[in-house]
C-alpha cells in the first residue's frame, strides 16, 4: 500500500499525541494499567505503549475483563502477545463472579453488561489509579463527548460535572484517594486511521479481522456465530458464509459482516466505503437501549 503524504502526516500526529499521553500518565500516576483484550484497538494501544517507552519495557500491567464468551482466536492471540513481550496480564473472569454469586447470568446469554463489577473490583483490588482504554470518539455517541483523561469517582462512576477542560493538550490527572482516571489515547483516531496505522506499522491482529468462512446465523441484521453463549434460536438458520469481524467482544452480541477482504488493503478499502462505525454495525449490546453505552459509562464500565 502506498500511503499518501496527508495520511502519513495525520498518522504521525496521532502517534505523537498518544505517545505523549502514555508518558504523561507514567509521570503523574503510581499504578496505571492497560485494558487489553487482544482486539485491534487494545493491540494498537499496546503497540503505542511499547513505542513510548522503548527500549525500556512497558511499565504497566495489562488487565482483561474476560466474559468467558470470547472467540478462541482472540484469546490465543492475547496470550501469545503477552508472552512475546514478557508482559504481566491480570485476568478478571466474569465466570468467577457468577460462580460465587456476585453476578447472575442474564436470560439473553450476553455477558458484556456483566463486565462492570469485575472491572471495578479489579481496579480496587490492585489499586490502579489510571486505566488505559481503547475507546475512540467516532465509535458511539457516549464516547464522542468523552475526555482523554476521564475522572471516575470512588465508585468508578462517571460524573459529567466533574470532567475537566483539556486545552492545548494539557491533561489534569488530579484525583482523590479511591478515585481513578480512565485514559483514552485513541480518542481522536477513526476506524480508518487505526487500519492505516496497522498497515504502516505491520501490526499483527487476530485472524478473524480478515475474511474467512464460518457458520453463522442472522439475528437483528447481524451475522452471529454459535458458541457457549447459545444460539441459534428457533427459526434462525445456520449458514456457511465468508465473513470478517470489524470489532471483537462477547460472542453473544458481536456480529460479523459479509466480506471478501483478506488483505489489509482490502480491509481499508472496505472501511473507507462504510457509512456505519464498527460498533453501530456489529454490536448488539449497544442496541439494548438508545442510551445503553451512556448508562454503562455512568455505572463505571466504559
Amino acid at each position: 500500500m502506498v500511503e499518501s503524504a496527508v495520511v502519513s502526516s495525520n498518522l504521525d500526529a496521532l502517534e505523537s499525541e498518544a505517545v505523549h499521553i502514555f508518558r504523561e500518565v507514567a509521570g503523574e500516576f503510581d499504578r496505571p494499567v492497560i485494558l487489553f483484550s487482544g482486539g485491534k484497538d487494545s493491540t494498537l494501544l499496546l503497540h503505542l505503549a511499547i513505542k513510548a517507552f522503548w527500549p525500556a519495557p512497558v511499565p504497566f500491567a495489562l488487565l482483561h475483563v474476560d466474559t468467558g464468551h470470547n472467540f478462541p482466536e482472540v484469546i490465543e492471540f492475547r496470550d501469545r502477545v503477552v508472552a512475546e513481550h514478557g508482559l504481566r496480564l491480570e485476568v478478571a473472569a466474569v465466570q468467577d463472579w457468577i460462580d460465587d454469586g456476585r453476578l447472575t447470568e442474564r436470560p439473553d446469554g450476553t455477558r458484556n453488561p456483566l463486565q462492570t463489577m469485575p472491572l471495578l473490583d479489579s481496579i480496587t483490588a490492585h489499586r490502579f489509579d489510571a486505566v488505559f482504554g481503547g475507546g475512540r470518539r467516532d465509535e458511539e455517541r457516549a464516547r464522542a463527548k468523552e475526555r482523554i483523561f476521564s475522572l471516575r469517582n470512588a465508585f468508578g462512576q462517571w460524573e459529567p460535572r466533574r470532567q475537566r477542560p483539556e486545552l492545548w493538550n494539557l491533561y489534569n490527572g488530579r484525583h482523590r484517594p479511591g478515585e481513578h482516571v480512565r485514559v483514552f489515547p485513541l480518542s481522536n483516531w477513526t476506524e480508518l486511521d487505526v487500519w492505516h496505522y496497522i498497515a504502516r506499522e505491520d501490526i499483527a491482529l487476530p485472524s478473524i479481522y480478515y475474511a474467512h468462512e464460518r457458520d453463522v446465523y442472522l439475528r437483528d441484521g447481524m451475522w452471529l456465530t454459535e458458541g457457549p453463549w447459545g444460539g441459534p434460536r428457533s427459526g434462525e438458520t445456520v449458514r456457511r458464509k465468508t465473513i470478517r469481524y470489524r470489532t471483537v467482544g462477547d460472542g453473544s452480541c458481536t456480529g460479523a459482516v459479509e466480506s471478501a477482504a483478506v488483505t489489509i488493503d482490502e480491509v481499508i478499502a472496505e472501511v473507507a466505503a462504510s457509512r456505519l462505525t464498527e460498533r453501530g454495525a456489529t454490536r448488539a449490546d449497544d442496541r439494548l437501549s438508545e442510551a445503553a453505552m451512556e448508562d454503562r459509562k455512568r455505572e463505571g464500565y466504559f
